[in-house]
């Protein structure tokens, strides 16, 4: 099956399987500042995430990929879809704001009567309950807790990830079949 590859990658030489593991590495280094630039942009530690179970049904399914921002100058309201982070958990949640409050600066100064602070309350569109369950002790979510708010979808195109996750034999076929091709490809 394979057997052509392999007498193509013999007859390579040491100077040029060099040259394409340099390649296939500026092509490696170029996607990671590009998700850092992204990052920078759009002020969020990760500016597009994967819905990853059924909560926010019907506005995004399982498989969904979301686009975030996070501006620091904007305050979220009732209604706006946020994904939020909890200290000891590694996977972002996607959930609609229920509740905000803001807490307003009460000395005699220039920011007096301006919010200081911002305190939500989420909640899944799919679920019965908010999320006070989920906060893990944290009676409201802060800033610090918001990755980001939606503002666009690609439907099921996270799909890929999710798979990826759930049969990981899959992404390590995936990652293998192209490091091989970069190897051998003449270009």
């Amino acid at each position: 099956m394979f057997g052509e590859e392999l007498k193509a990658f013999k007859r390579l030489g040491i100077r040029h399987v060099l040259l394409q593991v340099l390649n296939f590495a500026s092509v490696i280094a170029s996607g990671l500042m590009i998700w850092k630039g992204l990052g920078l942009i759009t002020n969020s530690e990760s500016p597009i995430v994967v819905v990853l179970s059924g909560s926010m049904e019907p506005a995004f399914y399982r498989g969904d990929l979301l686009f975030l921002t996070n501006p620091a100058s904007e305050q979220y309201r009732t209604g706006d879809i946020t994904v939020y982070k909890i200290p000891g958990q590694d996977i972002p949640i996607v959930h609609r704001v229920l509740e905000t409050h803001d807490l307003v600066q009460k000395k005699k100064d220039k920011r007096a009567g301006l919010p200081v602070e911002q305190l939500l309350l989420t909640k899944g569109d799919n679920n019965a309950v908010d999320d006070i369950d989920l906060y893990r002790g944290i009676k409201w979510l802060e800033r610090k807790h918001i990755v980001g708010k939606v503002r666009g979808f690609l439907p099921y195109v996270g799909y890929v990830t999710i798979a990826m996750n759930d049969f990981p034999q899959l992404k390590y076929a995936l990652l293998g079949g192209l490091g091989l091709l970069a190897l051998i490809q003449r270009e």
